[in-house]
């Protein structure tokens, strides 16, 4: 039975990783750790040499507190893990998880808990968080009903798959509490450094809490790093990946720590820490086969710093739809055909595609989810995965995930829920007898690119359908004129399917597929208010 105070569960929230001890005392005088900080600027390019662009973004909290009626827990000079601490709270509040200060040398012993000691720490938080909201008469709520959404920055993440992959480092009431994981930028998959994992050996500030073998260890997932060699995996049974959102940043260059070197060790592909193949989840099931990819999002924004993710617009606009929204939408692209350039077709043919997306809802400035290949983040497929008879998983690919909000519609008034995709293939590179292939080549030429606007109605009442319509912006700028059928899974969801593409040569033909669902709603059917 769904709760009648979803989707405002507490939020609590996890902070990343404090290297120094100057870090850890920095993060331990700071109430909110971080998920106070704003921004004024972005990027709206990747060329450093253009000036950013201002644009406002007040914080995490301010905007919970204005948008939601979030409130912080503290009250009199203390926090609720401090004894002296007394009262109930709100089913809205945020609360820190301050983990670094026991560790730091301003409150704590100077000295670094191992990692597993901070997933038990949040373990005890969140019943203690339980305890407190239950005490509150106005909540009407019992235990076994209580729920959290867990968000967290870079190792904060770690520490929650930490607390709920491994049955010894917390309590199963507390795990089964935890409605919804949000993570920026967790190095899910451990952290390389000019290409290579951090050894396990490297112990000096905690490193090795990011070497892969470490981390399945405390995640328990030895069976399944012995092998794929990879951590970045959830089972199904201990947290359902479809309730775990990856929010991924691309943009290296404004990382600043260590007067640049983490950029430079951490390379291309990176938000200047993190590389982006490292940075988000994969569901795997009770026979260790893979499930379904965890909702992910992408933004041009650095781990942290001026540009970072957790102080952006985009990426509180992930989470907050990802918590509170109204309908999900996966997106994926299936691929049909491929056709090579005439003069190279029969040849052995070496090509990697690039596939890029653009998502923005109706009436905003910003984006949900940007795939670019200037940004290293663009999804790669190689020739042979799409013309391989053997490879058909190859030819579907996850793209991203988006969330549409009723209370964040343009015009109130309309039923229905917009936003624009821009999708494009990127002309590959083509290798013939292992030579680049110059003839016809033009950097930067799309195979396919165009955008398409896709409006959707949900059902009102129990039983309605979804209207939903679609118009790609070369025939019909702005517009969404064709009606688009749907069909219905047997988990209720709805899979529409829009094609895209052409038989030219060189080309690239195929559809784009949205699985579709109704998110936050009750077993009935009705949207929870």
């Amino acid at each position: 039975m769904a709760s009648p105070h979803a989707p405002f569960f507490p939020i609590i929230y996890v902070r990343g990783y404090a290297m120094t001890e100057r870090e850890q005392d920095e993060t331990t005088a700071d109430p909110f750790c971080g998920f106070n900080l704003g921004s004024t600027v972005y990027r709206a390019t990747p060329d450093k040499t253009k000036p950013a662009k201002k644009f406002v973004f007040e914080s995490p909290v301010l905007r919970l507190m204005s948008d939601f009626g979030y409130a912080d827990v503290y009250d009199n000079g203390l926090d609720i893990l401090d004894g002296e601490w007394e009262g109930s709270i709100s089913l809205r509040s945020i609360v820190i998880y301050r983990y670094y200060e026991q560790a730091s040398a301003l409150l704590g012993t100077g000295r670094t808990p191992d990692i597993s000691q901070f997933a038990r720490g949040l373990s005890d938080l969140v019943l203690r968080v339980r305890d407190l909201a239950c005490a509150n008469p106005e909540n009407r709520l019992a235990p076994e009903d209580f729920r959290c959404h867990l968000v967290a920055h870079s190792m904060g993440g770690l520490v929650c798959r930490a607390f709920l992959q491994n049955p010894d480092l917390g309590d199963d009431q507390a795990r089964a509490s935890v409605d919804k994981v949000f993570t920026y930028a967790t190095p899910h998959n451990g952290i390389d450094v000019a290409g290579i994992n951090v050894p396990e050996w490297l112990s000096a500030a905690d490193m090795n809490n990011f070497n892969r073998e470490n981390m399945a260890r405390y995640l328990k997932l030895e069976a399944l790093y012995k092998k794929t060699q990879r951590v970045d995996w959830l089972p199904e049974e201990v947290f359902p990946s479809e309730r775990f959102f990856c929010m991924i940043g691309t943009n290296r260059a404004d990382y600043g720590v260590a007067l640049g070197l983490s950029r430079t060790f951490a390379g291309h592909g990176s938000d200047g820490l993190v590389r982006i193949e490292n940075a988000s989840v994969w569901g795997v099931n009770a026979r260790g086969r893979f499930s379904a990819p965890c909702a992910t999002a992408y933004t041009y924004r650095s781990h942290s710093g001026y540009f970072g993710i957790v102080n952006s617009e985009e990426a509180y606009q992930n989470l907050t739809r990802f918590l509170f929204g109204d309908v999900r939408v996966d997106i994926w692209v299936d691929i049909d055909s491929v056709q090579l350039p005439p003069e190279i077709q029969g040849k052995a043919v070496n090509a990697l595609y690039q596939f890029e997306l653009l998502a923005s809802p109706r009436g905003k400035r910003w984006y949900l989810t940007r795939r670019m290949a200037e940004e290293d983040s663009v999804a790669c497929r190689s020739h042979q995965d799409l013309v391989d008879p053997e490879k058909k998983d190859a030819r579907s690919i996850y793209l991203s995930t988006v969330f549409l909000a009723n209370r964040a519609r343009v015009n109130p008034a309309r039923p229905s829920l917009a936003y624009g995709m821009t999708l494009g293939v990127r002309v590959p590179d083509y290798e013939v007898d292992r030579k680049f292939w110059a003839d016809t080549h033009y950097e930067g030429g799309y195979l396919f690119r165009d955008t398409v606007i896709v409006e959707m109605v949900p059902p009102q009442t129990p039983g309605d359908a979804w209207t939903t319509r679609f118009g790609w912006q070369s025939d019909n700028v702005g517009h969404a004129t064709e009606s688009l059928a749907y069909r219905t899974l047997k988990t209720g969801k709805q899979v529409m399917t829009i094609a895209f593409g052409n038989d030219n040569a060189p080309g690239i033909a195929g559809r784009v597929r949205f699985v579709v669902s109704a998110w936050n709603a009750a077993a009935d059917g009705q949207e929870v208010q």
